[in-house]
C-alpha cells in the first residue's frame, strides 16, 4: 500500500534547514568581515610595523674609537679594519671543536688561536659571535667564501681593531681595550637608557689607563642602518642609515720621547718614575717597569700569555707609578724639615749632634754605616742625609703632628689624577692604627714607632705619584696642583680642540723663607751632597734628595748585606728632584727596586731626564748602556740630540694613520 507523504511538513523542515544553514553562513561571513575590519583598521599600524620588521632589520653601526695622542701630537692609539673569521657556538650543527678542526683544513688556525677562542668562549654566552681568526688576507677570505656552505654558524665579518703602534711603551698610561665581560655588562645595564643604547653592538671597552678612564669620550656615538632582509635573514639592500659619530681624540700631557728614554734607561730593572710640571700639574712622564704589550688584549689574550703576565714575579701588569707603594726613605727628610719649620719645632740653625746612632726606649736607631756626622744643622742634615737629626725630630713632632702636616701635601691621600686605580698608601697616625688593627694591643701607638717615620721608614708607604706631587708642591712654594694626564680633547666631526680645564690649585700656606731654606739644602745635595757626582758638569742647577728604602725589615742588631739577600729583598733606590733650581720646570720622583743606593741607581736616571727636558740632549749609546746596568755617574760619551729621523725606535714601526 503506497504511503502518502506530507509535502507541506517536508517543505517546512527544508525551509528551516535552509534558514539555519543561511544563518550559519551569514554568521561566518560576519565573523570574517569583523576580523577583516579588526586586522585592516584596528591593528593596521601594529601589523604594518611587524610586517616591516620582518622585511627589514635595524643594525647598530659601531663608531670608530677616538685616537690617543701625546703632547706633541704623536699617535699612541689608533684603529685598523680587518676581516675576522667568527663562530657562533649556538648555531653550529656539530661540536664546536669539530667545526674548528674542519676549518683548519681550509684556513690556518694556530694553537694560540684555539686557546684564545676557548678563553673567550668561557667568558661569554653561546649566542655571541666569537673570533677564531683575525686579520684574514683577501686570499683567505676567498677560500672560506667558497666553502661557506659547509659551516653553518661560521661567518666572516669586517671589524675595527685597536692598535697600539708603540707596543709596550707607556702601556700602563694608555691602557688597552678588551671584550666586554659579564661584570661589565651588568654595569652597563645600570647606565641610563641613552648610554645603554649607545653601546648596542659594542663588543669592546676600555680596561685600563686612559682607555678606561675616558671610555665615553673615546667611544663615540653609535649609528644605525635599516636594511632589507631576505627570508633567510640576509641583508639585501640598505634602506636608510644614520652614520656613527667617531669618538673624540684625547691628547695627553706626556712626552712619548721622554717616556721612551726613561723606559729604556730602566732596562730589565723594575720601578717607577713620575715627572710633573710644578706650575701646572701636567704629567710629563708616567713610567712603570716592567711593561706589557697592550696589543695582546685587543683580540682576546690566550691563556698562556695571560698566565705568563699574571704569574710573573716581576708583576708587569702592576702600574707601579699609580699603585705601587714604597717607603720613601731619605727623600722624606726635606718634608720633615719643612714640617719642623712650619710648626716652629726647629729653626734652620738648630744644631743636633749626630754620633752615628740614636737611642730611645732601649732601642738603638742607627745611621748609614754607623758613622757620625757631628754637629748638624738643617742644611747639613739634608745635604749629608743625617738619620739622627730626623730620628730626634720625629720624636719631637709626634706621629699625629707629622700626619697632619704631610696629608695636605698628598702623602697617603688620593692625588686626584684623572685615571682610575690610584691607591692611597699609608700615612700613619694613632687613628689610622686603631682603625687598621683589631687586637687592642695592636691598636695602641707606641712612641718608639714614631722614630723611624722621620727617615721615611716604619709604616710609611707612598706611591711615586704622591712623592712627585709633594715635591712639585714644595718647590712651587706650597702651591699644590692636581696631577693631570689629559690636557685636551678634539671633536671628531668639527675638529674643534677643547682644553681640559685643570682643577684650581690649593695654597698650603708655606712661608717663602721656609721654602727657600729647604730648596737651598736640596740644591746643596746636587752640589756637595749625595748626588753631587751624578750632577757634576750639568748645564743647569738642580735640587734633589737621594733615598734608600728597605724592602724587608731587618733586626736592630743585623747589618744590611745585599750579597746575602735574595734579589727581591734588597733595598730600593729612590730620588726626588727638580730643575732648574731657581725656576723649576720639572719635578720628579723615581724608584728602582731592589738595587741599593739611590745615588747610584735612581739619581743617574733623573740627570738624563733633566738633560733631555731642559737641554734637548739624548744620552749616547754608551751612556745609555751604563745607566741600564746601574754603572752610571756623570754622563759618558757625546750626548746626541733627541731622535727625530730615527724615531720611532728600532722594531717599532708606526703604521700609516690619518691624524685628526
Amino acid at each position: 500500500m503506497t504511503e502518502l507523504r506530507n509535502v507541506e511538513a517536508d517543505l517546512t523542515r527544508f525551509r528551516a534547514r535552509v534558514l539555519a544553514v543561511t544563518m550559519v553562513v551569514l554568521s561566518c561571513f560576519a565573523l570574517l568581515a569583523m576580523r577583516l575590519v579588526y586586522l585592516q583598521v584596528v591593528r593596521h599600524a601594529d601589523l604594518s610595523e611587524q610586517a616591516e620588521s620582518n622585511r627589514t632589520a635595524i643594525v647598530p653601526v659601531v663608531p670608530n674609537r677616538g685616537l690617543i695622542l701625546d703632547r706633541n701630537g704623536i699617535v699612541l692609539a689608533t684603529n685598523y679594519s680587518a676581516y675576522t673569521l667568527e663562530i657562533t657556538p649556538a648555531k653550529v650543527d656539530s661540536s664546536v671543536e669539530q667545526t674548528i678542526d674542519e676549518l683548519s683544513k681550509v684556513l690556518d688556525i694556530t694553537p694560540r688561536d684555539r686557546r684564545r677562542f676557548k678563553k673567550l668562549r668561557e667568558e661569554t654566552k653561546g649566542i655571541e659571535s666569537l673570533p677564531i681568526r683575525t686579520r684574514l688576507t683577501d686570499e683567505e677570505v676567498a677560500k672560506f667564501a667558497a666553502q661557506r656552505f659547509r659551516f653553518p654558524g661560521v661567518e666572516i665579518k669586517a671589524r675595527l681593531f685597536r692598535n697600539y703602534p708603540w707596543g709596550e711603551l707607556a702601556s700602563h698610561v694608555i691602557g688597552y681595550i678588551g671584550r666586554i665581560n659579564q661584570a661589565e655588562k651588568k654595569v652597563i645595564e645600570e647606565w641610563s637608557d641613552e648610554d645603554q643604547g649607545n653601546y648596542r653592538g659594542t663588543e669592546y671597552i676600555g680596561k685600563l689607563g686612559v682607555e678606561q678612564s675616558f671610555e665615553k669620550e673615546l667611544h663615540g656615538l653609535t649609528g644605525v642602518e635599516q636594511v632589507e632582509t631576505s627570508a633567510g635573514g640576509r641583508a639585501v639592500r640598505k634602506l636608510a642609515s644614520h652614520p656613527a659619530t667617531p669618538g673624540n681624540t684625547v691628547q695627553l700631557s706626556i712626552d712619548i720621547k721622554l717616556q721612551n728614554l726613561i723606559e729604556e734607561m730602566y732596562g730589565e730593572r723594575r720601578g717607577a718614575l713620575v715627572a710633573l710640571d710644578p706650575k701646572t700639574g701636567q704629567v710629563l712622564a708616567f713610567v712603570s717597569k716592567p711593561t706589557f704589550d697592550p696589543n695582546l688584549f685587543v683580540e682576546g689574550i690566550d691563556s698562556d700569555s695571560w698566565q705568563e703576565l699574571n704569574e710573573s714575579i716581576n708583576k708587569p701588569l702592576l702600574n707601579r707609578a699609580l699603585r705601587g707603594t714604597y717607603p720613601p726613605g731619605s727623600t722624606y727628610k726635606p718634608f720633615m724639615a719643612m714640617a719642623a719649620l712650619q710648626t716652629g719645632k726647629r729653626s734652620p740653625s738648630t744644631i743636633i749632634n749626630d754620633a752615628g746612632s740614636w737611642a730611645f726606649g732601649g732601642h738603638v736607631f742607627r745611621s748609614h754605616g754607623d758613622h757620625g756626622l757631628g754637629a748638624v744643622d738643617m742644611y747639613r742634615s739634608i745635604v749629608k742625609s743625617s738619620n739622627v737629626y730626623y730620628y730626634s725630630l720625629a720624636n719631637e713632632l709626634g706621629v699625629d703632628a707629622i700626619h697632619d702636616f704631610m696629608a695636605p701635601l698628598g702623602f697617603g691621600q688620593y692625588t686626584g689624577i684623572d685615571i682610575q686605580g690610584e691607591v692611597r698608601g699609608v700615612l700613619p697616625s694613632q687613628a689610622w692604627k686603631r682603625k687598621t688593627y683589631k687586637k687592642p694591643e695592636q691598636q695602641k701607638w707606641y712612641a718608639g714607632e714614631t722614630i723611624s717615620l722621620g727617615i721615611g721608614q716604619g709604616y710609611n708607604t707612598f706611591t711615586m705619584l704622591q712623592l712627585a706631587s709633594a715635591t712639585a708642591t714644595l718647590v712651587n712654594g706650597g702651591i699644590k696642583h692636581t696631577p693631570q694626564l689629559v690636557i685636551a680633547t678634539q671633536d671628531a666631526v668639527s675638529h674643534a680642540k677643547v682644553a681640559v680645564v685643570p682643577k684650581p690649585p690649593e695654597n698650603l700656606g708655606f712661608k717663602p723663607e721656609h721654602v727657600e731654606v729647604v730648596r737651598r739644602a736640596l740644591v746643596g745635595v746636587t752640589q756637595e751632597g749625595t748626588s753631587a757626582r751624578v750632577f757634576s758638569g750639568a748645564g743647569y742647577v738642580s735640587g734633589g734628595k737621594t733615598g734608600t728604602a728597605q724592602a724587608v725589615t731587618i733586626g736592630q742588631k743585623e747589618k744590611y748585606n745585599a750579597a746575602k739577600m735574595e734579589e727581591h729583598q734588597r733595598d730600593h733606590a729612590l730620588y726626588m728632584a727638580f730643575a732648574p733650581a731657581d725656576d723649576p720646570k720639572i719635578a720628579l720622583a723615581v724608584v728602582v727596586e731592589n738595587v741599593g743606593f739611590g745615588a747610584e741607581h735612581a739619581a743617574p736616571i733623573a740627570r738624563r731626564v733633566f738633560d733631555y727636558w731642559l737641554l734637548g740632549q739624548y744620552p749616547s749609546e754608551e751612556d745609555l748602556a751604563a745607566v741600564k746596568l746601574g754603572r752610571a755617574g756623570v754622563p759618558i760619551g757625546k750626548p746626541r740630540a733627541a731622535p727625530e729621523v730615527a724615531w720611532p725606535p728600532k722594531g717599532r714601526a708606526l703604521p700609516a694613520v690619518q691624524a685628526p
